[in-house]
C-alpha cells in the first residue's frame, strides 16, 4: 500500500461538496484520515472563501489511477475546467505526496510545491504528517510551518464533523 496525501479544498457550498468528496474518496481509498478544517480567504482573486484540509489514505492504485479518479470526482462535483486558474472552485483536489516519490510523476511534481507556499496546504500536512521531511528542503513539514511567513496568508480552523474514512 502507498500512502497519498490530497489538498482538499472549495469555496462553492463547500461544506456539501466536500462532505461528498470525501465520501467519494472513502469508497476509493483505504484508512483515510484528515487534518484540521481551515478556512481561509481566496488566494489570487476577489472571492468567497475557502474550506481546505487535508487527508491521507492508503492506495494500491497507481499514480495514473488515482490521478483519473480525483479528475472524474472534481468533474462529477462541477469543476469548471475552463474556468482561470484563480477562481472559485466547487471542488479542488490536489495530488501532495504519493508516497516516496519525488521529481516529476505521471506529469505531476512531487511532492507538490505548494506544499511550501501555501498555508492552507502546509498546515494540514504538518498536523498529519509533522516528522516527514520534504525532499527538497531537508524540513521536516512541521519545521516548514513553524518557518513559515504566517502574515503572507491568514487562516483559520472551524469544527466540522466530516465522515470517517
Amino acid at each position: 500500500m502507498t500512502t497519498l496525501a490530497l489538498s482538499i479544498g472549495s469555496n462553492i457550498d463547500a461544506e456539501s461538496n466536500i462532505r461528498a468528496a470525501l465520501g467519494a474518496l472513502s469508497l476509493e481509498f483505504e484508512n483515510i484520515r484528515n487534518s484540521t478544517t481551515y478556512e481561509s480567504q481566496a488566494v489570487g482573486f476577489d472571492g468567497d472563501n475557502f474550506l481546505n484540509l487535508v487527508i491521507l489514505a492508503d492506495t494500491d492504485k497507481g499514480l495514473d489511477d488515482v490521478t483519473a479518479i480525483l479528475k472524474r470526482l472534481e468533474d462529477q462535483l462541477g469543476r469548471d475546467r475552463a474556468q482561470a486558474r484563480f477562481s472559485g472552485r466547487t471542488m479542488d483536489i490536489d495530488i501532495l505526496l504519493y508516497g516516496e516519490k519525488s521529481g516529476m510523476c505521471c506529469g505531476i511534481e512531487l511532492p507538490r510545491p505548494e506544499v511550501a507556499e501555501n498555508a492552507y496546504v502546509l498546515l494540514p500536512l504538518s498536523e498529519l504528517l509533522p516528522d516527514l521531511v520534504h525532499p527538497a528542503t531537508g524540513m521536516s513539514y512541521l519545521n516548514l510551518w513553524q518557518g513559515y511567513d504566517k502574515s503572507k496568508q491568514q487562516l483559520w480552523a472551524i469544527e466540522i464533523d466530516w465522515p470517517a474514512g
